[in-house]
């Protein structure tokens, strides 16, 4: 079983986002350290406690200070953008860190309807236009050839291409991955949709591709990791509130310290809203989550996990992905 990171650079409550960014590189050298295969990182404009809008610039600056791990964009938000500029950063990082560069490719609008019509005159219809733009981009991309006679390249072309996924959580992204046979990335932390479904969708109609000869699929899923269960369940307490508030637009400042989380929660007249956020959420101990995680291996096919973790303090948060690393990635079997 392989394991992942998406980082959305979570900003805590009193926090400069700069620290946030800071906080981020330092988790993209532990999960370097603690043999994680990728670390991703989403693109959010203008959504309060995350500061994640740039990716691509973190990325160079993350690239610089690890030896190994891959990095991507978890996603880049096709819609807003021509493929040919994302195809030239990210050929750029390829370049610079040959065969360890992935390019998540997502058609969300990753903020409200302001942001929508200030970083795109027409994101609706380039939404709508998805197929078309992932095609142009996978030819920039050497991925794909392209059946015009254009012989404009998206230079520095390099040595090792970034290897182009597609990210979503229907089965309408998991067929568009599949046409141009592409790795898919199902986002089950932010839907509650079956995965199974879209995976198998995915896998009976993947079209083999020179570059990636067999579907291959990975999921997203949010987890809470510490020493015992009931520690797990009392940090997790901040990502469940973060979720409430997301889903009623209440996010104002950032993410909520444990106390802060639970009196939140314990106002709530609806005790329901919290059950359905925590089985969104794998929380426990690293024989809970190992345990968890082998159910959904077995159950959906999958042989990666990538992790999201929310939890306020940064040094909680990385012995979250330590416990796990060292659980699951590292532990030698007698």
């Amino acid at each position: 079983m392989k394991l992942s990171i998406l980082d959305q650079s979570p900003i805590r409550i009193g926090q400069e986002p700069q620290h946030a960014l800071v906080e981020s590189v330092e988790l993209a050298k532990a999960a370097d350290r603690l043999g994680y295969t990728r670390y991703w990182m989403s693109e959010h404009h203008d959504l309060k406690g995350l500061a994640s809008s740039a990716p691509e610039v973190m990325l160079s600056y993350i690239g610089a200070q690890t030896k190994r791990i891959r990095l991507g964009s978890g996603a880049v938000l096709l819609p807003y953008y021509k493929p040919y500029k994302v195809a030239e950063v990210y050929n750029t990082l390829s370049t610079m860190l040959p065969g360890r560069i992935d390019v998540g490719l997502g058609r969300a609008p990753g903020g409200g309807t302001d942001v929508m019509t200030t970083l795109s005159d027409n994101f609706l219809q380039q939404a709508f236009n998805m197929p078309a733009l992932v095609e142009e981009l996978l030819h920039f991309l050497q991925y794909k050839e392209r059946v015009d006679t254009t012989t404009l390249k998206a230079a520095p072309l390099p040595l090792v291409p970034p290897v182009p996924w597609i990210l979503g959580t229907s089965k309408k992204s998991a067929l568009l991955a599949a046409k141009y046979g592409m790795p898919y990335a199902f986002g089950q932390f932010m839907s509650a949709k079956d995965p199974g479904e879209v995976l198998h969708e995915y896998r009976m109609n993947f079209q083999p591709h020179q570059a990636q000869h067999h579907p291959k699929a990975l999921l997203t899923v949010s987890v809470i990791c510490a020493e015992t269960d009931e520690k797990a369940k009392e940090l997790a307490l901040s990502a469940i509130a973060w979720n409430i508030q997301s889903e009623r637009g209440e996010n104002k400042a950032g993410l909520l310290p444990i106390r802060e989380a639970k009196e939140y929660i314990d106002k709530l007249k609806d005790s329901q809203v919290k059950a359905e956020i925590e089985k969104k959420i794998l929380i426990g101990s690293p024989r809970t989550i190992k345990h968890k995680l082998k159910s959904m291996q077995d159950a959906y096919q999958v042989d990666e996990f990538m992790i999201v973790t929310f939890i306020p303090s940064l040094e909680e948060r990385l012995q979250s992905y330590t416990l796990l690393a060292n659980e699951i990635i590292n532990k030698k079997t007698s």
